[in-house]
């Protein structure tokens, strides 16, 4: 690479920092001017709820409509992380998308190898877990606290422990029993913006 090359993307990294994991992360920003800067920076997130503190890597994230991110999530993003609708994403949560072969005796950390991320729709993903290069969660997983995920989750399981395990069941929902779930969340919200007026 170039020194030119290398003064851009120092200059791009700058800029990054000081601006989406800088500014945008700040406690005391607005919520629409958070997301217009992640938007601007290339972010696709769909939410209106990604708390401050967070970091991106990168512009390769994806976040579905009704997810929530919360305080201090690392998103390494040097391949693509997607997050479906409706997830619940808590405190300091890892997403590392970034991995090394193992090199020789000389030098273990071999060459980089980014792996993408996908967390299907309606996951709870714990405070403090870890989700690994190459993860993929099914649909409606909890993830428990300080987990460590580095296979892929079979929908509708607890997974839990370093690494996590499949430790429990969890009933599946019908799509008449989503669309009740939709409906009475919506009339709640409805009846707390009223009592906010």
């Amino acid at each position: 690479m170039s020194g030119a090359c290398h003064i851009r993307l120092a200059i791009a990294r700058v800029a990054r920092d000081l601006f989406v994991n800088g500014l945008a992360a700040a406690a005391g920003v607005p919520g629409p001017l958070r997301r217009a800067i992640y938007s601007l920076y290339g972010l696709r997130i769909a939410t209106r709820s990604v708390a401050p503190g967070c970091f991106f890597g990168s512009p390769r994230v994806q976040v579905g409509p009704g997810t929530t991110v919360n305080r201090g999530c690392f998103f390494d993003s040097l391949e693509r992380i997607t997050i479906g609708r409706d997830c619940g994403i808590g405190l300091k949560v890892m997403f590392v998308t970034s991995t090394h072969e193992i090199g020789g005796e000389t030098r273990r950390t071999g060459r980089l190898r980014p792996r993408p991320i996908t967390i299907h729709d309606g996951c709870a993903i714990g405070s403090r877990a870890v989700i690994l290069p190459g993860v993929t969660v099914g649909q409606g997983c909890v993830i428990a606290a300080g987990a460590v995920v580095a296979h892929d989750c079979a929908p509708n399981g607890l997974y839990s422990g370093v690494p996590a395990a499949r430790v429990k069941e969890l009933p599946r929902q019908t799509r008449a029993g989503r669309r009740m779930q939709v409906a009475l969340a919506g009339a709640a919200h409805a009846r707390s913006a009223q009592r906010a007026a």
